[in-house]
């Protein structure tokens, strides 16, 4: 499991010319072949990817008959913002399998989008499952579930529901280990645990082709659509948008992974949890493969402000 040992500085935060934060963490970086080309801190510290496993569950639900336009795919893979077009993409999921929002069962949130929020809260509405950024993938769940007859009520989030069984045979699978805990996610769906190099090895078998024609799918709806994985002004879309080819997933507590179709792939993740390091240590390990450009520096950059306006950086102390 993780431990403290396991990770080493990955970013500083700068504030008017000081250092003022340091942050760890670990980075792992696959060449080609699958090998470990780079690594700082412990590749096989054990953590919870949280909402990077969505790609690997989306491999798991179409290989499980599911099946959604590209765009529906990719919100089903999605931490989307809540916008307008996030929310229909979500109930169309939903209409598919002849259900409504009434029967999402993850936790009830505003969107994640401020100026959506802003219209909700001036509106007079209030937290719901479908606004939470969750809801394409538990949308896509419940679809599954009435595909193949299984129980669609609460119980679809249980861990031994014959859903998500599959799902943690599909990731022990692309991982390449098992899953060393099950726990529960912020959404409620089961949450897994296992190695920052287990999670490299994840997203090498989607993008590169060795998750077979449910991978080749998911991969061809994330990064046709990279503004339903994330949204507009997110570093996941722009990092998809940016580099061609690029399958790539924030997940909560300070994760990031991603892969290229010719099998490099790199997962980091932020020891205290916190997210602004990891858009520049994702930056970084995309420079060390030669995929960086200043455009999308620029694009994924995380200002330090002071009084309204930008007095540093956090900058990447890695690869």
């Amino acid at each position: 499991m993780s431990t403290p040992d396991a990770y080493v500085p990955v970013a500083i935060t700068s504030r008017s010319g000081v250092d003022e934060s340091v942050h760890f963490g670990a980075v792992v970086v696959l060449g080609p072949s699958g090998d470990v080309e780079y690594a700082a801190g412990d590749p096989h510290v054990a953590i919870y990817p949280r909402s990077s496993n969505k790609p690997m569950q989306a491999v798991a639900m179409v290989r499980a008959g599911l099946r959604l336009d590209p765009d529906l795919l990719a919100l089903v893979c999605a931490s989307h913002d809540g916008t307008h077009a996030h929310l229909a993409a979500a109930r169309r999921i939903l209409a598919v399998a002849g259900l409504d929002d009434t029967a999402l069962g993850n936790t009830p949130s505003f969107p994640l989008d401020e100026a959506s929020m802003h219209q909700v809260l001036r509106e007079g509405g209030g937290r719901t499952a479908l606004q939470m950024n969750c809801s394409g993938k538990h949308a896509g769940m419940l679809a599954t579930c009435v595909c193949n007859g299984w129980a669609h009520d609460a119980s679809y989030l249980d861990a031994d529901h014959p859903l998500q069984r599959r799902i943690t045979d599909t990731i022990e699978e692309l991982s390449g280990e098992p899953s060393v805990h099950i726990g529960i996610d912020g959404c409620g769906a089961p949450a897994h645990v296992y190695s920052l190099l287990g999670l490299a090895r994840a997203f090498r078998a989607i993008a590169a082709g060795g998750a077979g024609a449910a991978g080749d799918e998911v991969a061809a709806a994330m990064t046709q659509h990279p503004e339903m994985v994330g949204g507009e002004g997110r570093d996941v879309t722009a990092f998809m948008r940016h580099v061609p080819g690029f399958v790539a997933k924030d997940g909560a507590d300070g994760v990031f992974a991603g892969a290229l179709p010719d099998g490099r792939a790199i997962a980091l993740k932020v020891a205290d949890g916190g997210d602004r390091a990891r858009p520049p240590v994702m930056l970084a390990a995309l420079a060390h493969l030669g995929l960086a450009s200043p455009e999308l520096a620029e694009l994924v950059a995380e200002p330090i402000r002071g009084h309204g306006r930008v007095v540093g950086y956090v900058r990447a102390l890695v690869p």
